[in-house]
């Protein structure tokens, strides 16, 4: 089966709705390939290795993360760009990308996906999110149980993750309360404290949230951008590819930041 582009648009614009959010580069449609989609490959970002695999994959849409335009970037179509949109306009694929609106999405986000890998459950209603545009989620173990400390919290969520975390601890005590924003999301810290939280977890950390997780007693777990942002974009993409009977494939570039 097959749709168009513009149908396959508006699949994604329904589901994510991306005027909802303030955000840092376009949602949606970012390079216009054919019009007849048959075959969706998903991924984390835009990069040259995934746009390679998706022509050897024959996708006609690729739907990642991170697209190719931010704002505040040079304009210029040199170098890594021209590389990039050289590949896709070579073989009249589309590029569809959604930032904010992805992380977001309460069931198929990069924060709902990553809640579910690891065992969390938001808390009910606005008290289960907080943030800037109420991106970062909050909530507990769905076996309603604590963790017994930090360091147990980050070896449940390096077992998860297939991938060593950054962990400053914090107070010694038992974690409830788990507070998480994926990617770099580093910014988020305090209001994940002033929401409650025991423990925040995103991809980042920066040089202020060690003497913050110290000082104030929260721990603070850095697991990585990608391997926090893995999950999202497989989801939405594969929702959409069934609604609309297309072929889906989800091709991991691995990255270890």
């Amino acid at each position: 089966m097959s749709t168009t582009r513009h149908e396959l648009l508006h699949a994604f614009d329904l589901l994510l709705a991306p005027a909802r959010f303030k955000d840092y580069g376009p949602n949606g449609l970012q390079v216009e390939g054919r019009t007849k989609v048959r075959k969706i490959v998903s991924g984390v970002t835009a990069s040259r290795a995934l746009i390679e695999a998706a022509i050897r994959a024959e996708a006609d849409a690729i739907f990642v993360h991170h697209g190719l335009f931010w704002r505040g970037q040079d304009g210029r179509v040199t170098g890594w760009m021209r590389q990039r949109l050289g590949l896709l306009l070579g073989d009249d694929v589309n590029l569809f990308a959604y930032h904010l609106p992805l992380d977001a999405h309460p069931e198929l986000g990069n924060n709902a996906q990553l809640g579910l890998r690891l065992g969390l459950v938001a808390h009910a209603g606005s008290a289960g999110r907080f943030g800037e545009q109420e991106l970062g989620f909050l909530g507990a173990r769905d076996n309603g149980e604590s963790f017994a400390s930090a360091k147990a919290l980050a070896s449940h969520v390096e077992k998860a993750l297939g991938k060593p975390v950054t962990l400053v601890e914090g107070a010694q005590r038992p974690i409830r309360n788990v507070a998480w924003c994926t990617g770099g999301a580093q910014s988020y810290f305090e209001a994940a404290i002033a929401a409650g939280a025991d423990a925040f977890i995103t991809g980042e950390i920066s040089e202020p949230q060690v003497h913050y997780a110290r000082e104030l007693g929260v721990a603070f777990l850095a697991c990585g951008h990608h391997a926090t942002e893995r999950y999202g974009a497989p989801a939405v993409a594969a929702h959409v590819a069934a609604q609309l009977g297309l072929a889906h494939e989800f091709i991991d570039i691995d990255n270890p930041a």
